[in-house]
């Protein structure tokens, strides 16, 4: 009896010490690979912002292009409304000096058609010496000829003006529209340009967010490593064993299958305050699992959550699971990822489902984005 104490005594750390080994390992395989899918992801948001400045590189040489196109047609325009407002001003000119003219021109037609009608009876009246006659005669019909002659020249020059004025009015509509149309392709150049732009900055933030995120899991990986040799030594684990939350944004597995019913900032209804989780429709008695591992901090009926459980992950991380039925671990005790933390209850005023909530640097944040898509 007293060898077999003897061989118990020496099991139990060496079976806890192979535990933590292989758990340790276990945490040091999910860095890894989760490192390997934040360096994907990194390529690849790498890679989309060398093609989006491709893109706005071609932009800009467009936009360039679309506002000489523009700077071009505004000046056409201008020009041809300039040639417009002179062909106007000049036919105003004419008929100006047509209505100042015409009453000395009518009443000389006047006077000749008189004269036409006892042409040489007024002459021979008109004329004291007979030889005049003739030369007389030859004047009246020269200055009536001359005054016709004004009269259609002045016709032609105002239907060739009237003529030409048109198509300038025209060319100007048409000037206008090819305006219109290069303002409308220089604004839409450049909104395409600032839409890349806007993702640029978007994917910039991301890049940031990955590096940060895969410095996290690189200072958590190298404690796992000296955990690992320390064990190897024969020493035990010095901390408990957590990977950060942070790095796992949009990995996490569900708390419980179900679709949403209530989105992170939705209301339930009037005066209602907005929602700070989600909440996952589900029968009751569903088991609920922890998202990620971590200490639990609280485990008790809380008001207006119902039994509610809070797991610390460290770093001002939290992960809360409301409106429990049921309640599998305690206050203060360690959860492993994919652990049951309990089970799927009624919700205080509605029908069953769980109540999720995620809580980064103490502040409440949308699950969807820590969440797997599905």
């Amino acid at each position: 009896m007293k060898y077999l104490g003897l061989v118990l005594c020496l099991s139990i750390p060496l079976l806890a010490q192979q535990a933590d080994r292989a758990k340790t390992e276990a945490l040091a395989r999910r860095a890894s690979e989760r490192l390997q899918t934040l360096q994907h992801e990194a390529d690849q948001l790498a890679s989309d912002e060398g093609t989006l400045l491709n893109e706005l590189r071609k932009l800009e040489i467009d936009r360039q292009i679309k506002a000489e196109e523009l700077r071009q047609a505004t000046a056409d325009a201008d020009a041809v409304a300039a040639e417009l407002a002179a062909t106007t001003d000049r036919i105003n000119e004419l008929e100006r000096r047509d209505l100042e003219e015409r009453p000395d021109l009518r009443a000389r037609l006047v006077e000749i058609y008189k004269l036409g009608r006892a042409r040489y009876l007024r002459l021979l009246l008109s004329t004291p010496d007979v030889r005049q006659l003739g030369r007389t005669t030859r004047l009246v019909a020269s200055m009536a000829q001359l005054d016709r002659d004004r009269v259609a020249e002045h016709q032609r020059t105002l239907d060739s003006l009237t003529t030409a004025r048109g198509e300038l009015v025209v060319r100007v509509r048409l000037m206008q529209s090819l305006r219109k149309q290069a303002e409308r392709a220089g604004e839409a150049t450049a909104l395409a340009a600032r839409a890349r732009r806007d993702r640029i900055h978007d994917l910039d933030e991301r890049r940031d967010l990955n590096a940060q995120f895969a410095g996290e899991l690189q200072a958590a990986q190298q404690k796992l490593q000296a955990t690992l040799r320390d064990l190897s030594n024969g020493a035990p684990a010095a901390e408990p064993l957590v990977l950060p939350l942070r790095p796992f944004r949009g990995a996490l597995e569900w708390p419980t299958p179900g679709p949403v019913r209530r989105r992170f900032g939705q209301g339930a209804g009037p005066g209602v305050p907005e929602s700070k989780g989600i909440e996952i429709a589900a029968a009751e008695g569903t088991p609920v699992q922890a998202v990620h591992e971590g200490t639990v901090a609280f485990a008790d009926p809380f008001a207006g959550f119902g039994n509610l459980v809070i797991v610390d992950h460290g770093a001002q991380t939290f992960t809360l699971y409301g409106d429990l039925l049921e309640v599998a671990v305690k206050r203060g005790g360690r959860v492993e990822r994919g652990q049951l933390v309990g089970s799927v209850g009624s919700a205080p005023a509605g029908p069953a489902g769980l109540y999720f909530e995620v809580r980064i640097d103490g502040r409440a944040v949308d699950p969807l984005q820590w969440l797997k898509r599905r």
